[in-house]
């Protein structure tokens, strides 16, 4: 039987590993019998070397049969899944949920709580009082068919080995890594179960990923090892150079979801849900982007989607009251205003600095275990390129602790930049990527 120690020596001088090899790591470390410091030399030598496609999707298969794998063949029609790789005021999951599924499209989703700045998916839904993300399996199930549409927390058992993979690399420098960070994010997907896979990929200071030509190399490859998979995967790239809409924490980001269901919500917002909702659509019906578009616009329009997202609360326990009066919501002891320190055009906002501070301010967590305060976070009053004068009111922080409202204004000091000119405006929806299927 061939050494891990050879197979690492291998991988560092570039070599190509092959499948049976890549399995047996995968299936070595989750049993034991490669212990961590071998693992992580092989986590390091694949940030040096890469991985092929034919590796990366090796790699991403035997990370999700790691675990159970979703099977959703029971629920009818064409089942789409949507992930985004993370940003600062991201609620879209909220708003095209309920716009694909309006249009006749089952999402049967499972989302992650967050970890940093702010809450995942999972946080923002359970703002609403009483709302379920724990359901069974026969509960998801029937809801997806009551309603069109369930969101529902990730299980332990869904892709393990990535998350013992990823608590390792957040040791050892090795997080940073495109085909390590595809692996990841396609492993949970394709154990989700869905036929079809959307992906909005984030770039931009905010971002995960920071640098645009990164961005479109990380949206490659995972549109790459989804088709490999044999699931029809597509990507988008969209801006993360300010916070998406003007609310950052959960309650908050609930609400602005309520309005944008409503058609209310900011330019911004909307643009990215509508393309993003088209995409769902497009795929799940097999129509063309432009028809798909129109039928997500006719769903806020129409108020289907709103009423998807009502049916959707009602089904997994949660209190309708709030969200259609959400006045309701609690809201937090203390308010702080930031404002504009000299007259002049925003020409820039430090978009991660802005999900710092609703960290700060008890929207996120650091650790796993730490509690957030639904009602904690910002409300932006101005985006880019808004001429401000001195004395203007820039942006609203809610927070419980005076304390925590200090440092963030502090904190907030160094998120504008503030110009006698306006900055070149940036493209808010970028590349759209697919592969050969």
């Amino acid at each position: 039987m061939e050494r891990f120690v050879d197979i690492i020596h291998r991988k560092k001088l570039g070599g190509e590993l092959s499948k049976e090899q890549i399995e047996a790591m995968i299936h070595g470390y989750c049993d034991g019998s490669i212990p961590d410091y071998q693992m992580s030399a092989m986590l390091m030598a694949i940030c040096f070397t890469g991985l092929s496609d034919k590796e990366l999707t090796a790699m991403t298969l035997a990370m999700r049969d790691s675990g159970s794998v979703n099977d959703l063949s029971a629920i009818k029609g064409i089942k789409v899944d949507k992930h985004s790789t993370g940003g600062v005021g991201d609620k879209t999951t909220l708003i095209i949920g309920p716009i694909a599924a309006a249009c006749g499209i089952p999402i049967a989703k499972m989302s992650g709580r967050g970890l940093g700045f702010t809450g995942g998916t999972i946080d923002k839904l359970e703002a609403i009082p009483g709302f379920r993300t724990d359901l069974s399996t026969a509960e998801f199930f029937q809801a997806v068919q009551r309603t069109g549409i369930c969101v529902n927390g990730q299980t332990d058992d869904l892709a393990p080995a990535d998350k013992r993979i990823y608590a390792l690399r957040d040791v050892t420098a090795t997080v940073e890594s495109i085909p390590l960070i595809a692996a990841s994010i396609m492993s949970k997907k394709l154990a989700a179960g869905s036929d079809k896979i959307l992906l909005d990929v984030t770039t931009g200071n905010g971002a995960f990923i920071k640098e645009y030509d990164q961005s479109l190399e990380l949206a490659k490859k995972m549109v790459a090892i989804g088709c490999h998979a044999g699931k029809q995967t597509v990507a988008q790239l969209t801006s993360m150079d300010e916070p998406l809409g003007y609310a950052i924490g959960n309650t908050l980001e609930v609400k602005e979801a309520i309005a944008a269901l409503h058609g209310q919500g900011p330019d911004d917002l909307m643009t990215v849900c509508y393309t993003l909702a088209a995409h769902m659509i497009s795929l799940g019906k097999e129509i063309a982007y432009g028809q798909a578009e129109q039928e997500a616009k006719t769903a806020i329009a129409n108020g289907s989607a709103w009423k998807t997202f009502v049916a959707m609360v009602a089904q997994q326990g949660g209190d309708i009251s709030y969200i259609e009066h959400p006045k309701k919501f609690p809201q937090a002891h203390i308010t702080a205003n930031y404002r504009a320190e000299t007259d002049g055009y925003i020409t820039h906002m430090d978009t991660e600095g802005f999900g710092i501070a609703a960290g700060m301010l008890g929207a996120g967590r650091s650790k796993k275990d730490d509690c957030i305060d639904f009602s904690a976070g910002i409300v932006l009053h101005h985006k880019t390129n808004s001429l401000v004068k001195r004395g203007d009111v820039l942006a609203t922080l809610h927070t419980a602790n005076e304390t925590l409202a200090s440092a963030a204004l502090q904190r907030l000091g160094y998120c504008y930049t503030i110009c006698p000119e306006p900055a070149e405006p940036f493209a808010l929806i970028g590349d759209f990527v697919e592969g050969p299927y």
